[in-house]
């Protein structure tokens, strides 16, 4: 199974990317410690999670939130054999804005 993460600008949006694609249990609680739980023990593999447009989710996390979120994420696949964790740094959209002259959002 593979799930991809977009549009990821609040951690509300990762929460609702993974329900879509595998509908959370009634007992999940949207916090880190449950996300890291589900994803560590209670969802079947193999899975692939791939972060799409990562350089713009930073700057609209911001990078204390971003870089918790992929702590977790590589823990995860650190501990499971059949989980991957890929990240995407940016589109081609945003890299089109760069290349025009707009700010890097890194």
């Amino acid at each position: 199974m593979q799930i991809e993460l977009k549009n990821i600008q609040r951690i509300d949006d990762i929460y609702t990317a993974l329900d879509q694609a595998v509908e959370l249990p009634s007992y999940f609680s949207k916090n880190l410690d449950a996300l890291y739980d589900f994803l560590s023990t209670d969802l079947p593999g193999p899975i692939t999670i791939q972060w799409f447009d990562a350089t713009e989710s930073r700057y609209l996390l911001g990078n204390e939130l971003f870089e918790t979120l992929i702590d977790l994420f590589t823990s995860v696949e650190e501990e499971r054999d059949d989980f991957r964790f890929l990240l995407e740094p940016e589109s081609d959209s945003v890299q089109n804005h760069k290349e025009c002259g707009d700010k890097d959002i890194e």
